[in-house]
């Protein structure tokens, strides 16, 4: 997604529907968006979460950092970042008259509206499922063994070398992940298209921001 110091150079005072916004990525979603996911206007399976600790790119101080906590944002259509209910042909939203906050605050040419919010209120996957018994406690658990936060922890750890305890903690963390997925899914509680909001996107595709390469026999890793 564009950097919101990426301010275009032409004046602009109004929106004049040149989709770049909506190419760039989906918003994240804040308090004030709780009902369009439980009013089943934007369904979860169009969602995806960045869980806390996941590097993710900052779109106002323009950098990649750790997430402070979920960031539940509208999923791109693959292979592309373009929001999910973006309708190029005629450069509108599928979801105008329902859209989240940022997207109604969000004016290129004047951003201090979205900026001011950006990093407020966020929602959580707590605020949704929380509630719901049994999917919740298997979200937590999740948590629990697969923390970005802990897997940034060994890796700080490691002074440059990767070493035999946090490649353990690591590859037990991908197993669980991939585990538990299955698990869901066999139990009939989700459906594959809600993984990424239920569980994140899978580790071993989140590792690779930081150097980490899962698909070898034995990881590679390298310092950013």
């Amino acid at each position: 997604m564009q950097s919101m110091k990426d301010r275009p150079s032409e004046t602009k005072t109004q929106c004049i529907r040149c989709g770049t916004c909506c190419e760039k990525g989906g918003p994240s979603f804040h308090i004030q968006d709780r009902c369009l996911i439980e009013d089943g206007t934007i369904h979860t399976r169009y969602l995806y979460t960045i869980r806390k600790g996941e590097h993710v790119h900052d779109n106002v101080q323009g950098h990649l950092k750790p997430a402070g906590s979920d960031i539940i944002k509208i999923k791109g259509k693959s292979p592309s970042w373009e929001c999910a209910f973006f309708q190029k042909r005629d450069k509108s939203c599928g979801i105008y008259g329902h859209r989240p906050l940022e997207c109604r605050l969000l004016k290129c040419w004047d951003t201090q509206d979205i900026e001011a919010v950006y990093e407020n209120d966020r929602l959580t996957r707590q605020d949704i499922l929380s509630g719901i018994e049994g999917l919740w406690e298997l979200v937590v658990g999740h948590e629990k063994q697969c923390s970005h936060d802990a897997i940034n922890r060994a890796l700080q750890d490691s002074d440059g070398v990767f070493k035999k305890q946090a490649q353990e903690m690591i590859a037990g963390a991908i197993q669980y992940d991939r585990a538990i997925r299955q698990l869901v899914l066999e139990n009939g509680n989700a459906t594959p298209d809600m993984m990424d909001f239920l569980f994140g996107r899978p580790l071993a595709v989140t590792l690779k921001s930081v150097g980490i390469d899962t698909d070898k026999s034995t990881f590679g890793f390298r310092r950013r």
